[in-house]
């Protein structure tokens, strides 16, 4: 039984060791299978996550390529627009000293008018009260031109009627 004590043992020992061995071999594979994986699933993760950095970059570049974009054309459209205002401007600005020449040349032509209406008036003014003066004149003329013919015809009847050499004809 002596023997059995150390038999026993030692094969029980091989067949653990060859069990432990098969067991390390196929778990180092599995172990290496795992690894492979993980490094696999890692690689792919940094591929991911670099393919996604790489989306995320160009997204962004392509994002402020529109906005860069964006905002050239506003700016050029403000800038259309400025022009656009500032043609308009300078067009309303030669209009409007056109048209303020214009009225100058206007006004002054209509104030010579005025001036000559006025002195035209002046004159017809006076043309009408030396007319009315001379009527007047006229008329106290004539007044007094029949007021001297009255007085002379009183005169010559006064005489006529002092001297008796005119004789009054009978009355028919």
């Amino acid at each position: 039984m002596n023997r059995y004590y150390l038999l026993v043992p030692i094969v029980l020992l091989l067949l653990f060791g060859g069990v432990f061995w098969r067991h390390n071999q196929t778990a180092a594979h599995e172990a290496a299978q795992r690894a492979a994986e993980i490094a696999r699933a890692d690689e792919a993760a940094r591929m991911q996550k670099t393919d996604t950095e790489q989306k995320a970059r160009e997204d962004a570049a392509q994002r402020a390529a529109a906005r860069e974009a964006e905002e050239r054309q506003k700016e050029e459209a403000r800038r259309v627009k400025w022009e656009a205002d500032t043609a308009r401007i300078a067009a309303d600005t030669a209009r409007h000293a056109a048209q303020a020449a214009e009225n100058a040349r206007q006004i002054a032509a209509l104030e010579k008018q005025l001036a000559d209406l006025r002195v035209e008036k002046e004159t017809r003014n006076r043309e009408a009260f030396a007319a009315a003066h001379e009527v007047e004149s006229l008329s106290i003329k004539r007044r007094n031109a029949e007021l001297e013919i009255q007085r002379v015809t009183q005169i010559v009847a006064r005489r006529a009627a002092a001297s008796r050499a005119i004789i009054t004809p009978a009355a028919p």
